[in-house]
């Protein structure tokens, strides 16, 4: 019995329970007309709260015959209803989209906003076990691997549910017929230039008919085992990631030689991990995609889109982050008075004294930076760095370009412009985060220090 399938399907998901409030995503169609006689015959046994939202895509001649039909079903059903409508083929030709598409997000948009307005509320919709198959066919024929072929799910984090997922549309056709039960019919869905629409009305009756006639329940079958061990590996991919997975110098990385070790299975799924946490999402990231950024060797990028490239660097597969446009700046400091350099947000106090015999021979690079204070002269300058600025580190063997020094100490090519320079007269004497220079540092000859602090 149809009834029982649908309570069944509620207890394993664990879909909804006593007491909680439901927004029916409601057409006026089969599926979701069959939904809602099934959720107010399950209310008799299990008190829930039922609500019907209907979104008008005004597309079609007949969607306001629809809101018609709905309207008058939560009348007589004595159920509240909240209505919706947006211009969706403006919507669709702002945002570069096909009108499937665009509705889709409209739809969706207005049920969780109605959703929160109702008190949070779980979102029920109409989709069945037939749609499943339609929708894994589809994914098969554009070369999805496991998580595409996983279907649609039961449950959502987003608070969706699909409680017909394993019923056939014929049961729910067949139940509404035996209940007299009266629904619409969507014309677009006899449109032949849908690819869902071909599968529906031409491949999958070919398949009942020559190949099994039980092809829908098999497909579902198989991507609900698809979906419990994608899950599993999922789960172990996250466990492997946190090792492999990094931050470095305050950017998400991938490191490539503990990457490399492992099956190509999970190489590939760490990097699907890594694209999600820097991209938030696999739109439009293909099976190419994800081979090529594992071939990548050092120094070599591979651009996903426009505006976000991989780099291999350093033995890290790294997101590349654009560039800033670099700040210019030269601002003069008496040492006296702390000094605010605006267009770093950043700020620097001296102190003059005598040096201690305890005094430390090392300092935070970072916190600030020491000084002999009878070699400097004052004012110094404060600017930005500059391409083939060159000093002599304390404690390295030689002078070396400021570009190479930073990259040494592992500081990110798009951080280099956020690290004023010091210089009394035209020496570099100290760069924030870097050591003072070997001739400017001091020493047991040293009578007075000059420090230099950053402002926290």
């Amino acid at each position: 019995m149809i009834l029982d399938r649908f309570k069944d399907t509620v207890l394993k998901y664990d879909l909804f329970t006593e007491g909680d409030t439901i927004l029916i995503a409601y057409s006026g169609g089969v599926d979701s007309t069959g939904l809602v006689n099934l959720l107010l015959e399950l209310r008799k046994d299990c008190p829930i709260e039922l609500f019907l939202g209907h979104f008008n895509h005004r597309i079609r001649e007949s969607a306001d015959g629809d809101e018609t039909f709905v309207r008058k079903v939560a009348q007589d059903k004595a159920l509240k209803l909240y209505v919706g409508s947006e211009d969706v083929p403006a919507y669709a030709k702002a945002n570069k989209l096909n009108l499937e598409e665009a509705g889709r997000i409209l739809r969706y948009g207005f049920l969780h906003d109605t959703a929160k307005q109702i008190g949070n509320a779980l979102i029920a919709t109409g989709h069945t076990m037939t749609d499943q198959a339609e929708t894994v066919l589809m994914r098969l024929f554009r070369g999805s691997g496991p998580k595409g072929l996983s279907g649609i799910y039961p449950c959502r984090e987003d608070r969706i549910i699909r409680p017909l997922l394993f019923i056939e549309r014929e049961a729910i056709e067949t139940y509404l017929v035996d209940k007299g039960e009266a629904y619409r019919l969507d014309e677009s869905n006899q449109d032949p230039s849908f690819l869902r629409n071909r599968v529906r009305h031409e491949l999958l009756p070919l398949l009942r008919k020559n190949y099994s006639p039980d092809i829908v329940p098999h497909i579902s079958r198989m991507s609900s085992l698809i979906r419990e061990e994608d899950a599993l590996l999922e789960e172990l991919t996250r466990d492997m990631a946190k090792g492999i997975c990094i931050q470095k110098e305050g950017h998400l990385a991938l490191d490539v030689a503990s990457l490399s070790c492992l099956p190509l299975a999970f190489q590939r799924r760490l990097v699907r991990n890594f694209l999600v946490r820097i991209k938030k999402n696999l739109k439009d990231v293909s099976y190419d995609d994800v081979g090529a950024i594992l071939d990548l060797v050092e120094g070599k990028e591979f651009h996903l889109s426009a505006d976000l490239v991989v780099k291999r660097e350093r033995g890290l597969l790294i997101k590349k982050v654009a560039r800033a446009i670099r700040t210019i700046y030269e601002l003069w400091w008496d040492g006296c008075n702390a000094i605010e350099i605006p267009e770093l947000q950043m700020s620097f106090k001296g102190e003059k004294r005598s040096r201690p015999p305890e005094f430390p021979s090392s300092f935070d690079d970072r916190r600030g930076g020491c000084l002999d204070g009878n070699k400097v002269q004052f004012p110094l300058k404060i600017r930005s760095r500059r391409e083939g600025d060159r000093y002599h580190p304390c404690g390295a063997p030689g002078r070396k370009k400021l570009k190479e020094i930073m990259r040494s100490k592992g500081i990110h090519s798009v951080d280099r412009d956020r690290h004023p320079v010091f210089l009394s007269g035209d020496d570099i004497v100290w760069v924030w985060g870097l050591p003072v220079s070997e001739q400017y540092k001091v020493t047991e000859r040293s009578r007075e220090i000059f420090v230099i602090s950053l402002v926290a």
